[in-house]
């Protein structure tokens, strides 16, 4: 689905008229989704965490795909076209794999996950598997086969990795732009806050990850993917149509891992 818009909303961008994302109605699904009445503890969120570090993990893939496309990441160097593009992802990879931490010290938002989950109490060894496993050589899809991970987080990887591998970049900009967990911080900080004040030993650290991740998120990181965005699509209805695509197939495949996540009661 998409809709007009005017040069008004990219003012760097020309073009009189030009086909955006439109992805409201999935967006809204997933907003009013009833997975977020059913965590109503710390049980639950553990369990919801389990399944959910997988969408973590595979965000940071999705990145660094970006990465690669829009900046030179290979030897010898060679300047790519576009060097605001490549500032502005290069920025958001600062963010993303390096934060800062509040002790000092800096890690990825992935990492920063994973240790809210060890001190939450989670079971965190389906996701480390995987990593072992990638790190010794085995391939995607039998490590997601092997590690142990719930089948519905392992069919949502594999959608993200279809992306990955499309050859599309505007594709792969829409689904880490439109197609993310944007929706999750807001949903969860309430309760989160209130279990974080009951016990802050166990989930302190997931609180900050969902401050961190609004902060950057909702204020920096959303207006520059979207900018990201146009600027690959231009003018070119054909690309601006694989950008909505791509955008609503993520969405679809986290509606599906919400479903299979709330049915597990």
């Amino acid at each position: 689905m998409v809709a007009s818009l005017t040069t008004r909303a990219f003012p760097d961008i020309r073009r009189t008229d030009a086909e955006i994302v439109d992805v409201r109605d999935l967006r809204d699904r997933l907003v009013a989704h009833p997975l977020y009445r059913r965590i109503d503890g710390p049980g639950r969120l553990r369990r919801f965490m389990e399944s959910h570090v997988f969408a973590v993990w595979d965000f940071q893939s999705l990145l660094k795909a970006l990465q690669q496309r829009l900046t030179c990441t290979s030897i010898p160097w060679l300047p790519t076209p576009d060097p605001e593009a490549r500032r502005l992802v290069n920025e958001i990879v600062l963010d993303e794999e390096s934060d800062e931490l509040p002790e000092g010290g800096s890690a990825s938002h992935f990492e920063l996950y994973l240790d809210a989950m060890r001190q939450a109490g989670a079971d965190t060894r389906p996701i480390e598997r995987l990593l072992d496993l990638l790190r010794g050589g085995a391939g995607l899809d039998p490590a997601l086969d092997r590690c142990g991970c719930p089948p519905a987080a392992a069919a949502f990887v594999r959608r993200s990795f279809a992306v990955i591998t499309s050859g599309s970049t505007p594709a792969i900009a829409s689904a880490f732009t439109y197609g993310r967990e944007d929706v999750i911080p807001d949903m969860f900080r309430g309760l989160v806050s209130r279990l974080a004040t009951e016990d802050p030993i166990a989930w302190d650290r997931f609180r900050f990850y969902l401050e961190r991740h609004i902060e950057h998120d909702d204020e920096h990181h959303a207006p520059v993917c979207r900018r990201i965005v146009a600027r690959l699509c231009g003018d070119d209805v054909a690309k601006w149509r694989e950008a909505s695509t791509a955008a609503r197939e993520c969405l679809a495949a986290r509606i599906a891992l919400w479903d299979a996540i709330a049915a597990e009661g």
